[in-house]
């Protein structure tokens, strides 16, 4: 797993796919950015940040990220 992290930080466009993957799902569960963010314990920048590509969580985030939208970790991280 850490492996698949070190390859989305050296590529531009997984960043970006994570993050629509991570959006797409919070919009299905019917959360927020903020609720979402409150139950991760990150901010809601930072969420948005994520969801943006902008930033790549840890992969303890990552699976709280995962838990909280009821989705398993591979179906967020795979291309």
């Amino acid at each position: 797993m850490v492996g698949i992290i070190n390859q989305m930080r050296s590529n531009a466009r997984l960043p970006k796919s994570l993050g629509r993957k991570i959006q797409k799902a919070r919009i299905s569960t019917g959360l927020t950015q903020e609720e979402l963010a409150e139950k991760v314990q990150v901010s809601r920048a930072y969420m948005g940040f994520i969801e943006q590509g902008r930033r790549i969580p840890s992969l303890q985030k990552l699976e709280r990220i995962s838990k909280n939208l009821g989705v398993s970790l591979s179906s967020l991280v795979g291309t």
